[in-house]
């Protein structure tokens, strides 16, 4: 299920710029802040910079294993 994996990009402050955290659904070889951050916050000779600050990881989760925990848990 392409909902159950995601790239999760944690980008600080920059300059002006306030810190912000940028989730989308990449294959695990796409997860970079080049292909997460969208729209880039910052014009085009800032971006290795910016992007160097980012802290991007690939996460995988089960929605049916949330869905059963949840079950167990209301018992």
């Amino acid at each position: 299920n392409s909902e159950d994996v995601r790239c999760k990009c944690i980008c600080p402050p920059y300059k002006d710029h306030s810190g912000h955290i940028y989730n989308k659904n990449v294959s695990q070889k796409d997860c970079d802040c080049l292909h997460v951050v969208e729209p880039m916050p910052v014009p085009g000779p800032d971006v290795e910079a910016y992007c160097l600050r980012c802290e991007c990881k690939y996460e995988e989760r089960s929605s049916v294993t949330i869905k059963v925990s949840r079950v167990i848990l209301k018992q």
